[in-house]
């Protein structure tokens, strides 16, 4: 591959004021169904046992079509720096934050389903230029997975996440960062840690919030705790609860079609997720606000990569190499909503140099969204350890 920076080239979103008028007018014409029907029992502490209720739904749309703004949204990508590159025949975009600081090091922050590069747009200034002296700077850099935002779409199969994690090397290495930190979550924690497997010449650490340990380990000596994350995620992937993965796993492109033609379809796929996986009670707007996730629901919309990213699933569900071993420093938090808590014995069967463990007392799958300010210190902090394990920065 050819590491040169002429390869990089500088973009800015615009959508079209017809594809937002096309998207108001789709949201005005919806058709919804009935309400969901309810528990005999007043008031209903499971009205999202179907999903997402009617009128929860209902109240979302109407501000989405009346008082949200895609251009602020716009603006702000195009405040922190974006940029396109080519990378085995597929664009890849991604945002790029420089440091001000002398000391910064290198970091790539990996976004997953149904996140984007929106999950991290608002704390990308605080880690490339924190107000502590004391805090550790970073080069920012925050793709977007292939399928996902202004990436390209894949037109063969293949971009799983091995792929993805060689063409992030290659990325960084465009950017002229040789060696770097990682982190990510969902489907980004799983690529995190297949660049601390794969790659320790170039990764100088990861922190992840999605640890994944080797397949078939014994609950013996386990805390009671520990067994609980363990029973908890064991229920969460052999049950219900996982339909979506189940579906966009086997039948991506058929699922979609719904979700690239209806606004509507596509919110309620992905604001049910975020209802379910969050550390709320009713709703995700108690932590999460309705800007916020519209920002992730409008990307995948305007970029119409609802069937596109739902292929990651196709590509990569269970696909981890079980014998994979990650020797690079490691900062692990698990948050106590998210729907995979993987124990500490368990993870260091694969996470061999594990300098930093923690478990927050709240937060969910979406910790950046959810409680930013903690996440921002628990990943410079966390990032700080391992660089001082790995025993310096690039």
């Amino acid at each position: 591959m050819n590491r040169q920076t002429s390869d990089v080239h500088a973009f800015e979103a615009h959508a079209t004021d017809a594809d937002l008028d096309d998207l108001r007018a789709r949201l005005a014409a919806a058709r919804l169904p009935e309400a969901e029907t309810v528990y005999r029992a007043a008031p209903d502490p499971r009205r999202w046992d179907q999903g997402v209720p009617l009128a929860d739904l209902v109240d979302v749309v109407n501000y989405w079509r009346t008082g949200y703004n895609w251009r602020s949204f716009e603006k702000r990508l195009n405040q922190i720096g974006q940029f396109r590159t080519t990378i085995d025949e597929l664009g890849i975009h991604f945002l790029h934050r420089r440091s001000a600081r002398a000391d910064a090091t290198p970091l790539i922050l990996t976004h997953g389903w149904p996140g984007s590069v929106a999950e991290f747009t608002h704390v990308i200034d605080e880690l490339a230029d924190p107000k502590s002296a004391d805090a550790p700077a970073f080069h920012v850099v925050a793709p977007s997975l292939p399928g996902f935002g202004y990436s390209d779409k894949p037109a063969t199969t293949g971009w799983g996440i091995e792929k993805i994690a060689a063409a992030w090397v290659e990325l960084m290495g465009r950017l002229g960062y040789s060696k770097f930190v990682a982190h990510g979550g969902d489907w980004g924690g799983v690529i995190t840690t297949v660049l601390g497997g794969r790659f320790p010449a170039h990764v100088l650490g990861i922190h992840t919030t999605t640890a994944q340990a080797p397949p078939g380990l014994a609950m013996d000596g386990l805390t009671a705790g520990e067994r609980k994350w363990a029973e908890e995620t064991r229920d969460f992937w052999g049950g219900p609860r996982a339909a979506y993965a189940k579906q966009q796993s086997t039948r991506p492109q058929t699922v979609g079609y719904s979700l690239v033609d209806s606004p509507v379809g596509l919110l309620a796929w992905i604001l049910d997720k975020f209802a379910e996986w969050t550390d709320t009670e009713n709703s995700p707007f108690e932590t999460i606000s309705r800007d916020r996730l519209l920002d992730d629901v409008t990307l995948y919309w305007l970029t119409r990569t609802g069937a596109s990213s739902a292929r990651i699933y196709y590509e990569s569900h269970n696909s981890l190499d079980p014998e994979l071993r990650v020797d690079v420093p490691s900062a692990i938090s698990v948050y106590p909503r998210d729907i995979e808590k993987c124990p500490r014995a368990w993870a260091q069967e694969r996470y061999r140099q594990i300098i930093r463990w923690r478990s927050p007392e709240t937060g969910g799958h979406f910790p950046s969204l959810e409680v930013p300010q903690y996440f921002v210190k628990d990943l410079q902090e966390g990032l700080a350890a391992v660089l001082a394990a790995g025993g310096g920065r690039s």
